[in-house]
C-alpha cells in the first residue's frame, strides 16, 4: 500500500537567507551591502535579511572593517590601484567613508608611487626609441593614461612617467 507523499513545506526564509550568505562568504569575503543586495536578488524579505545579516555581524562572519582592510591590500598589490580607485570600489561595496579611510591608511604615499613606477617600467616596451620626441610623447600619453585608469592623479602620473622614461633613456644612452 502506497502512502501519500507529503509536499515539501515552504522553506523558512531565514534558513534560505543563512544558506545564501554562507554560500556567498565561502566563495570570497563580502561586505554587508553586497550580501544584502544578493539577498534582495533572491527575494528574501528585507526584515529577515536584516536579522540574518545582524546575526552574522554579531558572530563576526561579516566585518566591513576587516573586509575593507583585505580589499585595500589585495587591490593595491594585485592590480596596483591608487587610493582613489580603491576608495571608489569600497564605496560601491557599501563601505562607509571613515572605514574606507582607515583601511586606506595602510598604503603609504611612497608605496603608491612605487607601484606606479613598477607599472610604468613593466609596460615600457624594450627597444622603444626614446630619442624620437614623437615616439616618447606617444608613450608618455599612453603610460599616463594607463595610470589614470588605475586611479592615479594626472600630475603624479605624468611626473612618474617622465622620470621612468628619463631613467630608461639614460640607461639606454638615448636621451641627453
Amino acid at each position: 500500500m502506497d502512502s501519500p507523499v507529503a509536499a515539501d513545506p515552504e522553506p523558512d526564509p531565514a534558513s534560505v537567507a543563512r544558506a545564501i550568505v554562507l554560500r556567498q562568504l565561502t566563495s570570497s569575503p563580502k561586505s554587508r551591502l553586497q550580501l544584502a543586495r544578493k539577498l534582495a536578488e533572491r527575494n528574501v524579505p528585507e526584515d529577515v535579511a536584516e536579522a540574518v545579516l545582524d546575526r552574522f555581524e554579531e558572530v563576526r562572519l561579516i566585518d566591513d572593517a576587516e573586509f575593507a582592510q583585505m580589499w585595500v591590500r589585495s587591490r593595491s598589490q594585485s592590480r596596483k590601484l591608487a587610493k582613489g580607485a580603491i576608495r571608489r570600489e569600497l564605496a560601491d561595496k557599501g563601505i562607509d567613508q571613515d572605514t574606507a579611510e582607515d583601511a586606506l591608511g595602510q598604503l603609504s604615499e611612497q608605496a603608491e608611487e612605487q607601484a606606479a613606477r613598477d607599472l610604468v617600467a613593466r609596460k615600457l616596451r624594450a627597444g622603444v626609441d626614446l630619442s624620437d620626441r614623437a615616439e616618447r610623447d606617444k608613450h608618455t600619453r599612453r603610460l599616463a593614461s594607463m595610470l589614470a585608469r588605475k586611479g592615479y592623479q594626472p600630475s603624479m602620473a605624468f611626473r612618474i612617467v617622465a622620470e621612468v622614461l628619463a631613467e630608461a633613456g639614460t640607461e639606454a644612452g638615448t636621451l641627453d
